[in-house]
């Protein structure tokens, strides 16, 4: 049996090889609560402040178990970071022989086959993904893994990618000329052998609700699953017991089937009559998709009786079009694949035109030229906790906000946690000592037009203290152009707005300059890690409410006040406290780090919800006083200097 303390401890085997590792008594309580849930297959909801060491405090315990562990976390580039740097260190300082594996959903993988077909078809739009070509075709003869994420040389927003990768639907699985040099193949067989998975959430829920991504279903083999930044998982789970059909969709498809019929029906003239005629009724759809922008509610908008007739007409040439596919599908796989495609996108399209499932709704998102068509449901809750149901094990839920106010009631109502073992563990970092909570005074309202400008100037003095080095967090894409618009030539420091490079260059930049202010909004809030004096400030513009007109958060509120409840209390100002916690968090992430978070919002001393906010933060000290920060940022800057 082994000894958490002892391993955590400063004689232990990660103090021994890991530079800069130091004892925390919340790491090894919190590793031995994990340890626990592992060995009696508990439910544990935990909260672990920053600095506590939460990756090395489940990596310990899930490696030294001998259950078969899946490891969640919030993002690819999390997951990334957890399987190629922290599980190797912690693996390599045990010496413990644990198979491990990295898995991520389809489309990560590239796809040999439709590689070479996308060569052969030439539908390039560009010079630039000619090149993008070139660089993926030369990177595929040298990649083991066929992870596209190693590839830097394209961008992953690139519209090369859906060509040469595959999804569940286009896949030619047996039949494929590629199948046994199948990346995806080889990634399920590692899963299915290794002893730790590392996975996302958006994996985890594509495994539990739709059981075909998951690759053969990874939950029912595994003993144990630790959810890492655990609170965007109801978020992500609302997303995955809902659909969602795209026009993106409906174009993807339509050119799968062109290009399969020119393969292997070209022979049939009567086909193109009707492939000409399913793409006019798509066209038609056009007329509504360039005026929209962003989440609309499906039953406030405005054309929607047009935009009704227009789907309908669609979900008709389906089923005109649907004849033809049955008789074209036994020429090859790749047809067989369209027709079946076909019978899924007509049956989401009509489950999204005739649903009145009172405790579901209906929205429609428009990005650009393309618009998705979304229903989902207002409570996920009760669909995953019969998921967890179904599969039995342990079940652990970790992340550095979960409570409110120091309970966690919030979070286990929204994912149906009816039982579950609780632990709130405290940041080791001295913030009373080391940060400062500057709240300015005599700024207006935060509806008021000149809002965004007033915290600009109650910032500009706070920047001019710490010699940039410096976040500018925002709520909304509006308030950040108008504060970039404001500090643009009026600062001494180098100006990096959000938007102007992609997010990961601007943080490399925000790190080389050393002194720099870097403005953002809802991507900067979390998963951003800066440590050391390059970040020394970070500004809110305001509590970070969700907007009451997206059209989910709109119809959640209503059907709770149809239910007698109070959604103000029970949903947007426990979400609110979370998301405010998440961005709290990027001032202090190392023991020697000293900074001043400035939070604008007046409502945090006006309004009696304000409480809950204050006592949901690290135990900063409180200020109103601009001289008390510029003392102490002053000192800080000293020190700094010092020290270099």
């Amino acid at each position: 049996m082994f000894d958490l303390i002892d391993l955590l401890g400063a004689d232990g085997p990660l103090a021994a090889r890991l530079p800069g590792f130091a004892p925390r008594p919340q790491q090894q309580e919190l590793a031995s609560a994990v340890a626990r849930a592992l060995e009696q297959f508990e439910v544990l909801v935990a909260e672990a402040g920053t600095g506590t060491g939460k990756t090395f405090a489940y990596l310990l315990p899930a490696l030294l178990s001998g259950r078969r562990v899946l490891i969640s976390t919030g993002t690819k580039t999390l997951q990334d970071q957890l399987f190629h740097r922290d599980l190797p260190a912690v693996r390599s300082a045990l010496g413990a022989p644990v198979k491990t594996t990295l898995l991520k959903g389809r489309s990560n993988y590239l796809c040999r086959h439709r590689l070479a077909w996308s060569a052969s078809e030439g539908l390039f739009d560009s010079r630039e993904r000619l090149r993008e070509l070139d660089a993926v075709r030369q990177w595929s003869t040298v990649t083991q893994s066929g992870d596209i994420g190693e590839l830097d040389a394209v961008p992953e927003n690139s519209s090369l990618w859906p060509q040469v990768t595959s999804t569940h639907e286009n896949c030619l699985g047996q039949e494929c000329p590629e199948y046994s040099r199948c990346f995806v193949l080889e990634a399920r067989r590692k899963a299915q052998e290794a002893d730790v998975v590392v996975v996302n959430h958006h994996l985890l829920l594509a495994d539990m609700v739709l059981k075909e991504d998951g690759f053969g279903e990874l939950l029912p083999g595994v003993d144990a699953v630790i959810a890492d930044e655990a609170h965007q998982l109801p978020e992500v789970a609302t997303q995955y017991f809902g659909l969602s059909v795209s026009t993106r969709q409906l174009g993807d498809w339509l050119a799968d089937l062109r290009a399969e019929y020119a393969a292997g029906a070209a022979d049939l003239r009567d086909f193109e009559t009707a492939l000409r005629a399913f793409e006019e009724t798509l066209q038609s759809l056009r007329p509504f998709l360039s005026d929209g922008t962003g989440r609309q509610d499906w039953e406030t908008l405005a054309k929607r009786r047009e935009l009704r007739a227009a789907l309908e007409a669609i979900q008709g040439a389906f089923e005109a079009l649907q004849p033809a596919l049955d008789a074209l599908a036994g020429r090859s796989r790749g047809l067989e694949n369209c027709r079946a495609r076909a019978e899924f996108l007509a049956s989401r399209l009509g489950a999204f035109l005739n649903d009145e499932e009172r405790r579901q709704v209906r929205w429609v998102e428009h990005h650009g030229r393309h618009a998705s068509f979304n229903l989902t449901p207002l409570d996920a809750a009760q669909r995953f906790a019969a998921r967890m149901h179904e599969n039995p094990g342990a079940w652990i839920f970790l992340s550095a906000t979960l409570s409110v106010g120091g309970a966690f009631g919030h979070f286990r109502e929204r994912m149906g946690l009816a039982e579950a073992e609780e632990l709130l563990l405290g940041s080791p970092f001295d913030f009373a000592r080391h940060a400062l909570l500057y709240m300015p005074a005599r700024l207006p309202e935060v509806d008021d037009p000149a809002y965004t400008r007033a915290v600009v100037e109650a910032a500009r003095p706070v920047l001019e203290a710490s010699g940039g080095r410096a976040f500018m967090l925002f709520t909304s894409h509006r308030a950040l152009q108008e504060a970039a618009g404001l500090l643009r030539g009026r600062l001494d420091y180098p100006l990096l707005v959000q938007g102007d490079m992609p997010r990961r260059r601007l943080l490399e930049a925000f790190r080389e300059l050393g002194n720099a202010v870097l403005l953002g909004t809802a991507s900067f809030w979390e998963g951003v890690d800066v440590k050391g004096p390059a970040l020394s400030v970070v500004v809110i513009d305001r509590l970070p409410f969700a907007s009451p007109g997206d059209p989910v958060l709109k119809a959640r509120l209503e059907l709770m006040r149809s239910e007698g409840r109070n959604p103000f209390m029970e949903y947007q100002l426990p979400q609110a406290v979370i998301a405010l916690k998440q961005g709290v968090g990027r001032l202090i992430r190392d023991a020697a780090d000293q900074g001043v978070m400035v939070l604008c919002d007046p409502r945090l001393n006006a309004k009696p919800y304000g409480r809950v906010f204050r006592e949901s933060l690290p135990p900063m000290r409180p200020t109103r006083d601009l001289a008390e920060v510029q003392a102490f940022l002053r000192e800080a800057v000293a020190a700094v200097e010092e020290a270099t």
